[in-house]
């Protein structure tokens, strides 16, 4: 476990609140659970797209997929169990459906309760730590973008058809509005450290900030607040976006001078790698962060050598590279 896990098995058990959705949320689940800590996932509730977005609306149920994924990050179950649930379809009338979101749905039908799903799906995957939705609401996420035009539904912001430049976004907001989990603001209050990211901002990170009383309760809190910056900017999302554009923008819903700590990246991913993200008009994210900026300011080695291959069958544009889970987990517990 190395050094940093090793003065946390001298103290008692801190209790570790990871607030996103997503991929960038796996990630710094999948490295903090092998530390002897109190692990707990805010997962956002609003995505509609993909498998998750089919489900969604043709079962009636909430939707699975950023669930599905903290489920698997957190599981010490046997491997054949892990990779069931990341299994899509690749051909007939299950093409592109994840296995996992299908079970989740069936669950939630079968016992007519999110929480309950999860908690059977828990004792499956043998998940340590908890998954807690922020919400059981169903809501839509929109964006009001600069020049007045509102865009509805995370699947239209998240992957824009067209590659023209999209005006920058306005404002986020949750249509209808929505009231949180308690059982999500129970586990923020008495936490000893708050990680928000890595993610998509306005799809990933924001969704959760947006339901009633959660960043309330992440302000309240006397634990320790980072924020993991992203590797590379998200096209439509945060299009050029520097270092200052993503705290400042997450700030609007945060809260100004909440964030402790700003973790990230300074290994540049090679050109080939660039070249790709650069034809979907995304870049790295410029630290231009300095002493001003009114936060902590950790910079690291964060970068995986892994490039992510996806399924066949999973139509959705993944990020090829990713924060490496335990160079993450070792920079965030050296903050305990």
């Amino acid at each position: 476990m190395g050094e940093a896990g090793g003065k946390i098995g001298l103290m008692k058990r801190k209790k570790i609140v990871v607030v996103g959705g997503g991929t960038g949320t796996f990630v710094t689940l999948t490295g903090l659970r092998q530390y002897p800590v109190d692990l707990t996932a805010i997962i956002t509730m609003m995505d509609s797209g993909g498998s998750t977005g089919r489900l969604r609306d043709q079962l009636g149920v909430l939707p699975p997929g950023d669930l599905r994924q903290a489920l698997v990050a957190l599981s010490d179950s046997q491997q054949i169990w892990r990779d069931l649930f990341v299994y899509r379809f690749e051909s007939g009338d299950l093409r592109e459906h994840n296995f996992g979101n299908i079970f989740l749905s069936a669950l939630e039908k079968m016992t007519g309760s999110i929480e309950e799903a999860i908690d059977l799906a828990s004792f499956i995957l043998n998940v340590r730590g908890e998954v807690v939705p922020v919400t059981f609401d169903r809501c839509e996420l929109c964006v009001e973008l600069v020049d007045g035009f509102v865009i509805e539904g995370v699947s239209h912001i998240d992957e824009p058809r067209e590659m023209t430049e999209r005006p920058k976004i306005k404002r986020a907001f949750l249509n209808p509005s929505a009231s949180p989990n308690p059982r999500a603001l129970g586990q923020i209050e008495p936490a000893d450290l708050i990680v928000v990211g890595p993610g998509d901002l306005y799809t990933s990170i924001i969704p959760n900030l947006l339901v009633k009383g959660v960043s309330e309760a992440i302000r309240k809190s006397p634990a320790k607040k980072i924020f993991v910056m992203n590797l590379m900017t998200k096209y439509g999302q945060t299009t050029n976006y520097t270092a200052s554009e993503h705290i400042e923008d997450l700030e609007k819903y945060l809260g100004a001078g909440v964030l402790d700590t700003v973790l990230i990246n300074h290994r540049r991913p090679s050109q080939k790698i660039l070249d790709w993200y650069l034809e979907s008009h995304e870049v790295v994210v410029e630290d231009n962060l300095t002493d001003e900026t009114g936060v902590e300011v950790l910079r690291a080695d964060l970068l995986s050598e892994v490039v992510v291959e996806k399924s066949k069958a999973d139509k959705t544009r993944r990020s090829l590279i990713r924060h490496d889970s335990q160079k993450l987990a070792r920079s965030l517990l050296a903050n305990l």
